[in-house]
């Protein structure tokens, strides 16, 4: 495996995950739970990110073309989960910091915020242009990168305070609801414009 193909197959992923743009969304949903609880959450999210990126990796343009899905289609549905969790969260804090404790490592942070359609397309795209190898080790490097960031999260905490996590929280919740307005009218758009 030549470097080159390995370094070009890492950044397009890094770039598609955003770690950074994740952490604040990780920070605001796991807010007030344990550390315990919160170690739960990351190894659920990474591990869900990795089975997905695998799965994809190995089957994505085929499961594709059977089911006839589409990347726009992928996009409106994400962003309709990732709009009903924010709102949830935004009115019903208790219900959803009590869903939160059980799944929320699987859905929305494994899926669709670290793997979410962008992930998904760049790996089909990487695959056609470095092969499966490089594709697969820049997976592995940027989960772990994903990992390390949230296992590092409890920092950001202690700068904020208590009150400063809860707003941060609130607001974020709002940015996330944001999110998948874009992601619905981004799958939107692509669709219409597919069918002209």
């Amino acid at each position: 495996m030549e470097f080159s193909n390995f370094l070009f197959a890492v950044i397009p992923i890094f770039v598609a995950i955003d770690v950074i743009a994740i952490l604040p969304i990780f920070l605001s949903m796991t807010e007030g739970l344990r550390a315990g609880e919160k170690g739960v959450i990351i190894k659920q999210s990474v591990v869900t990110a990795f089975i997905v990126s695998l799965c994809f990796l190995g089957v994505g343009k085929f499961i594709f073309s059977v089911l006839g899905i589409t990347v726009s289609d992928f996009k409106i549905a994400g962003g309709g989960v990732l709009f009903v969790l924010a709102i949830n969260d935004l009115l019903f804090p208790e219900n959803a910091r009590r869903m939160q404790g059980s799944s929320i490592g699987v859905v929305p942070l494994g899926m669709p915020l670290i793997v979410g359609p962008g992930v998904l397309t760049t790996i089909i795209i990487l695959v056609d242009t470095y092969g499966y190898l490089p594709t697969f080790s820049s997976i592995l490097i940027n989960l772990f990168i994903v990992w390390i960031t949230f296992n590092k999260s409890d920092m950001i905490i202690k700068i904020l305070g208590e009150n400063g996590a809860k707003a941060f929280a609130k607001i974020m919740s709002i940015f996330l609801a944001a999110i998948a307005v874009m992601m619905i009218r981004r799958g939107i758009f692509e669709l219409i414009s597919s069918t002209k």
